[in-house]
């Protein structure tokens, strides 16, 4: 099952003094195509969160590039791999300070048995079906207010006013011990005309899933939706990015098919039901014609 995609992607800084989130593709405006995205939100501070960011993105993409990983089905080990060597990368160019350098990632992989799907920390991978008007899957933050909500500590409407929604449980980052483990997904439930949608939490800031699956099942290109995304965070505090990423095609055809055999059943069905009402004229008529004889 080959797995056709198309993308674009925002990298805006917001209201900060530095960019500390990082995308693999870095493509910008123009539509381009993938089987592998990656996006990091860096923490620790000044340049720290930079780095660490943009050396995950760069050491876990070119490990898989370099080990073939990109041509075959991509596993959970080959994803842990992947991620033991942006760690240890991570560890290299840890200089020793007390606020250690940090950051999120977003990790989606497709390949010929569906994709593998993967995060740390609040970052978020959605898998929209605009055809539906629905989210097929989104992946769960790793973070105070999550943990909060779970426990039933806060409900939806104090949570829109929490003070401290940027606290994270989890994080890729330097100088562990027991380094942090993702949560990864499989999934094969993927259509022509699905969207996959990464993004930084700096992207809904004043944006939930509703507007969400309403912006991106709208009628309109996708330069059109990148757009709408731009203008509505384009008052947004912190640096926003995302990868707006379109199925064009699963397999050979990108339109569905009918299950194997349904149109030969139909045709049997119309075929007894038109047998039925023949025989059933000819009871009719035998029945009138008797009448008639013995009048």
């Amino acid at each position: 099952m080959t797995i056709k995609t198309q993308a674009l992607s925002i990298h805006e800084i917001g209201r900060r003094a530095n960019q500390e989130d990082s995308l693999y593709p870095q493509r910008g405006e123009e539509p381009f195509s993938s089987d592998l995205y990656i996006l990091c939100d860096g923490m620790g501070g000044h340049s720290q969160g930079e780095v660490a960011s943009r050396t995950v993105c760069e050491r876990m993409s070119s490990y898989i590039l370099s080990n073939d990983m990109d041509r075959s089905a991509f596993t959970p080990q080959m994803f842990e791999e992947a991620l033991g060597a942006a760690y240890d990368e991570l560890d290299r160019k840890d200089d020793g300070s007390e606020k250690r350098m940090g950051t999120t990632l977003t990790f989606l992989k497709f390949h010929p048995g569906g994709c593998l799907l993967a995060h740390i920390g609040d970052s978020r991978i959605y898998q929209i079906r605009p055809s539906e008007g629905r989210i097929v899957h989104r992946t769960r933050d790793h973070s105070l207010l999550n943990d909060l909500l779970s426990l039933g500590e806060l409900d939806e409407e104090s949570a829109k006013t929490f003070g401290q929604k940027n606290v994270i449980t989890r994080a890729v980052q330097a100088g562990q011990e027991r380094r942090t483990r993702a949560d990864i997904s499989l999934l094969t439930d993927i259509r022509p005309g699905d969207y996959f949608y990464m993004c930084s939490d700096g992207m809904l800031e004043e944006m939930d899933d509703d507007d969400l699956v309403r912006i991106i099942s709208m009628p309109c290109d996708d330069a059109a939706k990148r757009e709408t995304l731009l203008r509505l965070t384009q008052n947004n505090k912190d640096n926003h990015s995302a990868h707006l990423i379109r199925v064009l095609s699963v397999g050979d055809d990108p339109v569905p098919s009918c299950p194997k055999g349904t149109g030969q059943r139909a045709k049997k069905k119309r075929g007894a039901g038109l047998w039925i009402i023949i025989i059933l004229l000819l009871v009719i008529l035998g029945i009138g014609a008797w009448m008639y004889i013995a009048r």
